[in-house]
């Protein structure tokens, strides 16, 4: 078993702003999964991933631990459909390694049309688990032990059209807003537990209104991808929730493209 060491302020000759900290990731084996790992791992962190997927996720995750030789970094399969075994990841991270300060969900995906008449009702069906289901499950398995940690976060990514919905977005829009809307019920929850003396743990919203990455500038050499944010930085982005206290932290929705 590890035995996690406290975080020492970042400000210390030679620490790192994550040292001692254990985040967990959840859908990291994708372009923006690989960058939060890599961008936690070089804060300093105990990373812990999870995907669906086992082969693209031991590749994000040897990708990070060859990044930042002696970072720990490890990976497993979960179903995050199945909310006692989202519980039962949350409960081995935290017994192996003795807290758990966050939890990053970029579990992703989209579906969308051309017209809101033309719009299949299982487009819904399916982003309804993908972008709600495993944030309900992440968020309740999580809780306690984000609490427990002290300087817990809980980071949702959501898009810009959960506030401006367009007709053949409507599905993946109305899937973002009421994730987003969950995730500030968890915020409440933080606040109302931490009484008098503020929240210990935070959960917020980072907003983009897409993601771009290496690989996708290369296959368009031309596009301007305007508006669109890095993965590194929002890899970055997330890093630096745990710079601010819990209370400037929980139940913001943090803007990384220009509001429509």
């Amino acid at each position: 078993m590890t035995t996690p060491t406290s975080s020492p302020s970042p400000n210390e000759p030679g620490i790192r702003p994550l040292d001692g900290a254990v985040v967990a990731v959840a859908g990291a084996a994708g372009p923006a999964g690989r960058a939060t790992l890599l961008r936690l791992a070089e804060a300093g962190a105990t990373v812990v991933a999870c995907d669906y997927d086992p082969a693209r996720l031991a590749e994000a995750v040897d990708a990070a631990r060859w990044a930042h030789g002696g970072a720990t970094v490890t990976g497993e399969t979960v179903d995050l459909l199945d909310l006692d075994a989202t519980r039962a990841w949350a409960d081995r991270i935290e017994k192996e390694f003795g807290r758990v300060d966050g939890l990053v969900h970029l579990v992703g995906g989209w579906r969308g049309g051309k017209t809101f008449a033309d719009a299949p009702l299982a487009d819904w069906d399916h982003l309804h688990d993908l972008l709600i289901r495993t944030a309900q499950h992440t968020s309740l398995a999580f809780h306690d032990a984000l609490l427990r940690g002290g300087k817990g976060r809980y980071v949702l990514i959501s898009a810009a059209g959960a506030s401006r919905p367009t007709a053949g977005n409507a599905a993946y829009a109305a899937a973002k807003a009421a994730a987003e809307a969950w995730t500030l019920a968890l915020a409440d929850s933080f606040h109302k537990l931490g009484g008098e003396a503020g929240p210990s743990a935070a959960a917020a919203i980072l907003v983009v209104k897409a993601l771009v990455h290496d690989a996708m500038r290369a296959e368009r050499p031309n596009a301007k991808f305007a508006g669109f944010t890095d993965v590194k930085e929002l890899a970055e982005a997330i890093t630096g929730l745990w710079d601010r206290p819990a209370r400037e932290v929980n139940g913001t929705r943090q803007w990384l493209t220009p509001k429509p």
